[in-house]
């Protein structure tokens, strides 16, 4: 295991205190609440957005981008935090694997994080279960406000890949368990809940989401919501310690906030709005993520994110590999490692269309060339010749292989389009239609020719808009797999639609989500799942996570 710098050493540095914050153990820490009260006078950092073109299977290395591009920053002068999301246990033993970056350029102490870590994504889990519990305890007393059964849209989660569980019964063995009826689970990263602890800033703030969650109707067709069960404080204190951010450090000792952790389809896709808060109270460039694709985390980021948190990315990097362009240049998964430029040539339609989706934002881009030990000089040049010829920002990074030294490039190219005082422009106004909130992203960023509402969908509107909800920004969940909400359509699609099946309620967390597609929430596990090749020894070293 690597020899990580004591967490107090990382907290000094940082101009903080013991006070300032609560360890757990030599290595982890998390920041109190009241700490950002003593910093909010301080100005404000550079907020960095790292996101991806449409990825392969197995991911871009946005995370390792982003770890590598702070400890690059750090390497030439500037003070940087990196900020990201939890690891969640479902994609750990699953496919995924380790969730911590890569090679040279990780988030330690590993294990911790990927696991346990500090206990907030089994805070979430209780939280989300608690609700559940309440609810067919409600419907079984027959309490008032009277739940109809048929529509309850509230679930169940639990932090684990188990696809038995998708769809399942519950209430069973006669009237003293309840009424039997339909429901779910869903893995925890997609709870709302997980939605309200990324978007809240304060005990009053996470209340007062959790409260306006909308849980379904009565027989009457009269909205429910989470308040009217009077059980709001109780949800709230089981978070009461998953809101404080965590502080840890990267393989070079850089200081890295890892808090929160929701899905980039279904949610927002970001770390906590409090740790990028707190972050750029504390050092001169915060780098972020958001997950998947800039179609799907990014678009979420400035529409939903940032319009409500008032964060303003100076700058995006949007990161691209050799394997992903000849992905979508028509080569298959098992070809990815063969050189072929002309493959690369022909996928950078997908590069060049996120591109075009970062201006309509109007913020700066540099594109990352996340550097793989397959990629050949040629493949390299074909990016780098098609981006120069127009005017594209871009760097090599090998941030995996080399560590600090091979993000110093990236680093000062993000220094140097960031020096401006701009302010981000959302893609739409709150005050537009969800068809027209909804048309506009598909349209502008995914780059269909319309959009189809299907029956359910434009009931589910109807209703919504009855209950004066249809304000809120929408959440599109969305394949990340293609532009468009067909997986199988990759590089650049033309002549699309997309179809908007439904359209759910997220109130707690502040938006709506039009679903195209079938959005899978509660993954499987494959034929050799990661947790066949995890170990502990003696001593407790844990071996096989990635």
């Amino acid at each position: 295991m690597k020899q990580l710098r004591p967490i107090r050493e990382i907290v000094t540095e940082l101009g903080l205190t013991d006070s300032d914050v609560e360890y757990f153990g030599e290595a982890k820490a998390k920041l109190k609440l009241s700490t950002y009260q003593k910093l909010r006078d301080k100005p404000d950092g550079n907020l960095i957005l790292v996101s991806a073109i449409t990825p392969t299977p197995a991911g871009e290395g946005k995370t390792t981008t982003s770890i590598g591009l702070a400890m690059g920053l750090n390497r030439i002068g500037e003070t940087s935090i990196v900020t990201l999301r939890e690891p969640s246990l479902g994609p750990l033993f699953g496919m995924k694997g380790g969730a911590t970056g890569g090679g040279k350029t990780q988030v330690h102490p590993i294990d911790d994080i990927n696991m346990h870590f500090t206990g907030d994504l089994h805070a979430v889990t209780a939280a989300h279960n608690l609700i559940s519990a309440v609810v067919d305890n409600h419907l079984f007393r027959q309490k008032e406000p009277h739940l109809d059964p048929r529509q309850v849209v509230w679930n169940r989660v639990m932090d684990m890949n188990d696809r038995s569980l998708r769809e399942i019964v519950i209430g069973l063995g006669g009237k003293k368990n309840g009424f039997p009826r339909e429901t779910n689970f869903s893995i925890t990263a997609s709870s709302e809940v997980m939605a309200i602890l990324g978007l809240s800033e304060s005990y009053s703030d996470l209340k007062d989401r959790i409260g306006n969650i909308f849980l379904g109707y009565t027989y009457d067709n009269e909205p429910v919501y989470l308040k009217q069960l009077n059980i709001t404080g109780a949800v709230a204190a089981l978070l009461k310690d998953a809101l404080k951010p965590n502080l840890v450090q990267t393989s070079d000792g850089t200081p890295a906030f890892v808090h929160g952790g929701p899905f980039a389809n279904i949610a927002q896709g970001a770390c906590s709005t409090f740790s990028m808060k707190m972050a750029l109270k504390l050092s001169d460039y915060v780098i972020t993520e958001a997950g998947f694709g800039f179609d799907l985390g990014a678009e979420k980021f400035f529409d939903i994110v940032a319009r409500k948190s008032g964060l303003n990315p100076k700058a995006v990097v949007l990161v691209a590999t050799i394997r992903a362009l000849k992905m979508h240049g028509g080569k298959s998964l098992k070809e990815l490692n063969e050189s072929d430029p002309a493959a690369v040539k022909r996928g950078m339609p997908n590069l060049l269309k996120h591109v075009q989706n970062i201006c309509h934002f109007k913020v700066p881009a540099v594109v990352a060339i996340n550097k793989f030990d397959s990629d050949t000089i040629e493949e390299i040049e074909v990016v780098q010749h098609v981006l120069n010829g127009r005017g594209i920002e871009n760097a090599v990074i090998d941030s995996a292989g080399r560590g600090s030294e091979g993000a110093v490039e990236l680093a000062h190219k993000v220094v140097a389009i960031s020096q401006h005082d701009e302010h981000y422009q959302s893609l739409y106004t709150l005050e537009s239609s969800i068809e027209e909130k909804v048309g506009t992203v598909c349209k502008e960023i995914y780059g269909s020719e319309a959009v189809d509402f299907t029956k359910d969908a434009q009931k589910a509107i109807v209703k919504i808009t009855k209950l004066g909800l249809d304000k809120l920004p929408v959440c599109i969940a969305k394949t990340q797999k293609s532009l468009s909400d067909n997986p199988e359509l990759l590089g650049r699609p033309k002549d699309f639609l997309v179809t908007v099946r439904d359209v759910q309620i997220s109130s707690g967390a502040g938006f709506l989500v039009p679903i195209t597609g079938e959005m899978l929430l509660m993954p499987g596990l494959p034929n050799v799942p990661t947790a066949e090749n995890v170990n502990i020894d003696d001593d407790g070293n844990i071996t096989g996570m990635f």
